[in-house]
């Protein structure tokens, strides 16, 4: 159950990772945007990793965990949009109705997945809309800060916000796997090693 914790507050991190990328750069990692964009649709799956594809669908995340818990370069940026993420999760939780409207919303654009895959413009662009409609009506929203010249182009925008309900995607798992604040705090070192070893593995796995 921990090594899902872990590979849960990975798949946070590493969507927040990619906004980051794309809001100060224009420019994110492609499998690893298909990886957690992917995981919005697995909502039933057998195991955590199956979420991801697998534990290399979320290698990025592992390695910015390891950063921010047992690492001297931490991202503060990154750190605060996972902690929003975490929250905004916590508050959709509560509301019944908006969790309902997210999972017909996902169902509705599951089927233009199937003809156009997870990565295409159009797909992206109906999942922004979803966040839109739901998760950035719920206060205090999600702020990104970044380059103005990216923030203003409607297409990363897009990928920033379907980006972000793939982060609470993550943070439902994270919820459902008993993952918490003070069992992150109070295990920190053996989640630093448990990704370590995940990373190890995916690593192996994929060379």
């Amino acid at each position: 159950m921990r090594e899902a914790r872990v590979i849960a507050l990975a798949g946070v991190l590493q969507a927040c990772t990619l906004v980051r990328g794309l809001a100060t750069d224009g420019r994110a990692d492609a499998a690893a945007v298909e990886s957690s964009l992917a995981s919005v649709f697995r909502i039933d799956s057998d195991s955590a990793a199956d979420v991801f594809g697998g534990i290399s669908g979320v290698r990025l995340g592992l390695e910015v965990l390891i950063a921010h818990l047992d690492g001297p370069q931490r991202d503060a940026a990154i750190a605060r949009l996972g902690i929003g993420v975490l929250r905004l999760e916590r508050k959709l939780a509560r509301r019944r109705a908006m969790l309902a409207r997210l999972r017909e919303g996902i169902d509705a654009i599951q089927r233009q997945v199937e003809h156009l895959g997870v990565a295409h413009a159009s797909v992206q662009a109906r999942l922004a809309e979803l966040y839109a409609e739901t998760l950035s009506q719920l206060t205090p929203r999600i702020v990104v800060h970044g380059n103005p010249l990216h923030l203003s182009d409607p297409r990363r925008v897009e990928q920033i916000r379907a980006l972000l309900l793939a982060g609470v995607r993550a943070a439902v798992l994270w919820r459902q796997v008993g993952g918490n604040q003070w069992r992150l705090l109070l295990h920190r070192r053996e989640y630093a090693m448990l990704a370590r070893g995940l990373l190890a593995r995916c690593t192996m796995d994929h060379g």
